[in-house]
């Protein structure tokens, strides 16, 4: 079955019964479940019961990356489930990201081999550029700066990191490569050197920033598109009161309401009736739970193309500083900057 015919099913099947267990077949030939657990801004000490709970539950799909600081107890968890019999390592599917500051390819190995002994993996199943933007290599240090406080920058090519990738692929340290934040610009001159396609495509989604164009974009390159805050972010560390929330929609609400679903739940489901392979993130067990029981419904047409109809191009995940007291990207002067181009 192809991925297209996979998105096909998603939308088109009388029952979504099958989204949730629902595999997206990569360009890589490599099956990958479209409900993944995210575990971005997972507090420490919370991040290996919420990947056992998750396994417990059903997920096979966990998500993950070095900067988030919690691979450690991402792999504590992995070695619970596979030491107790919860799962095989076969059964489930592991991505990572390689950071700003290991662009460089002489860097890209040793930030996978760092990321493997930290989750005690062999192998990832899919390993993404975690943005187009690098940073200055600075050993440990994922954030370097100069002695005023400012980002070093570096103008590393991601065309050159992307060799280095198809490299981890041939050594058979991961199964599938692919992006993070890249726009459609970035992803062709990719594409136009690649030995080996990018798999995914991994970008902020939800209704306030819908990505239709992004999304058809890949369709027609055979990238499956994965959302990450799905949610809208809620819990993002920079969130201001003024922002919009996707929870409290009260237009999101009342669909809610109407299935007897959560809001949560819709904007999951949402995306994949889309065929958009989606990470909820949550440390919390009961919401773990409801974040993956979103298969016993299904959203009508109208209220999809209602859904859809919310986009304003509304970021809640931008890294943004302030700059004479007004909040701006940090990295727009970046020529690698993904966010300047319309997808």
């Amino acid at each position: 079955r192809t991925e297209n015919e996979g998105n096909e099913e998603c939308r088109e099947a009388d029952s979504g019964a099958e989204c949730n267990s629902d595999m997206k077949i990569l360009s890589s030939g490599e099956k990958m479940p479209i409900i993944g657990l995210g575990t971005w801004k997972g507090k420490p000490g919370m991040v290996e019961k919420a990947v056992l709970e998750a396994l417990k539950a059903g997920y096979r799909h966990i998500d993950c990356a070095a900067v988030y600081g919690n691979e450690k107890e991402v792999g504590a968890a992995l070695k619970i489930a596979f030491d107790s019999g919860i799962v095989t390592r076969e059964e489930v599917f592991i991505t990572g990201k390689l950071w700003n500051t290991f662009h460089k390819p002489q860097h890209v190995k040793d930030a996978l081999a760092a990321s493997l002994r930290d989750l005690r993996l062999d192998y990832l199943d899919l390993y993404l550029i975690h943005w187009p933007i690098a940073f200055e290599f600075s050993g440990d240090e994922l954030f370097p700066k100069d002695k005023d406080g400012n980002l070093k920058y570096s103008e590393d090519s991601y065309l050159k990191t992307w060799k280095a990738m198809e490299e981890c692929v041939d050594e058979g340290l991961v199964k599938s490569i692919g992006l993070s934040n890249f726009n459609s610009v970035q992803i062709k001159q990719i594409l136009s050197a690649s030995r080996y396609l990018p798999a995914v495509l991994q970008v902020e989604s939800h209704p306030y920033l819908t990505q239709e164009k992004l999304i058809e974009f890949c369709n027609e390159q055979n990238i499956a598109v994965t959302a990450y805050s799905p949610l809208g972010s809620p819990d993002r560390p920079w969130a201001k009161k003024s922002d919009p929330s996707l929870l409290a929609d009260p237009r999101i609400v009342e669909i809610a309401q109407k299935y007897g679903k959560s809001p949560a739940q819709v904007l999951i489901r949402f995306q994949t009736q889309r065929g958009v392979i989606v990470i909820p993130k949550s440390v919390t067990p009961s919401r773990i739970k409801e974040n993956f029981e979103t298969t016993d419904f299904r959203l009508s047409e109208e209220e999809m193309r209602f859904l859809e109809s919310f986009d304003r191009n509304w970021r809640a995940c931008v890294p943004a500083i302030e700059v004479n007291g007004k909040s701006v990207p940090r990295d727009a002067s970046h020529p690698y900057f993904p966010f300047h181009e319309e997808f």
